[in-house]
């Protein structure tokens, strides 16, 4: 597996480069989002691990150009900003994972591990419908009724995921685990946030709802009948 360090701070990418190697990895190391840019517009890597504080283009504006170009590699942004706030931001951004400095390698190895998984995966389907809920997995694009709707990548995986379970009740800790790989968090309102985000941009001026809220629960993805 190829992973992309983009780090400006020369002993933290050598820290890092240097463990990855120890586990098996090929490690490539950026130290600018100039440099970031170009490697993964010209090479293909399995996982980025992108710090936020980079000089010139920082690197949510890295993140959210390789997105604009059709870039699905998994990111792992590393980064000592806390905030709820922060964690939405990145993720908005197109972020698949956040981690918070200062982390413990075996952490980062786990969250790698699981970005590997998810990269590795062909998706056999290329279009999942539910009602007049159409996902086109090839493209990354989403509709009702043929009119198109914009989600941001974790919105996105939020949805396929419950398209993917139509008709179940999903709580709050199978999407936590599942579309963030992250163990269930007690404090945490970013999974509400997120369903709350998309119900908006899926359910909103629609003739049914899609999206339902099972109290204390979960939610639940189901079309009339």
């Amino acid at each position: 597996m190829r992973v992309l360090v983009v780090e400006d701070e020369p002993k933290v990418a050598n820290a890092l480069r240097e463990g990855l190697e120890g586990e098996g990895y090929e490690a490539v190391v950026e130290h600018t989002g100039e440099g970031a840019f170009f490697r993964v517009s010209t090479e293909k890597y399995d996982v980025i691990l992108l710090d936020l504080m980079l000089p010139g283009r920082d690197g949510l504006q890295v993140l959210a150009t390789l997105r604009g170009r059709g870039i699905e590699t998994p990111v792992l942004v590393l980064t000592a900003r806390d905030t709820l706030e922060d964690r939405v931001l990145g993720l908005d951004h197109g972020a698949d994972d956040y981690l918070v400095k200062p982390f413990s390698f075996v952490e980062l190895l786990a969250r790698v591990e699981a970005l590997g998984r998810r990269s590795d995966t062909m998706v056999k389907e290329t279009i999942l419908r539910v009602g007049d809920l159409a996902i086109d997995l090839m493209s990354r694009t989403v509709s009702r009724r043929s009119k198109p709707i914009f989600l941001f990548p974790r919105e996105f995986q939020l949805l396929e995921y419950l398209v993917r379970n139509e008709g179940r009740v999903v709580s709050r800790a199978m999407l936590l685990q599942h579309v963030w790989d992250l163990h269930f968090d007690p404090s945490t309102n970013i999974i509400d946030v997120y369903v709350g985000r998309v119900r908006r941009k899926v359910d909103g001026q629609q003739a049914y709802p899609l999206i339902h809220t099972v109290r204390g629960i979960g939610y639940c993805l189901r079309a009339p009948g």
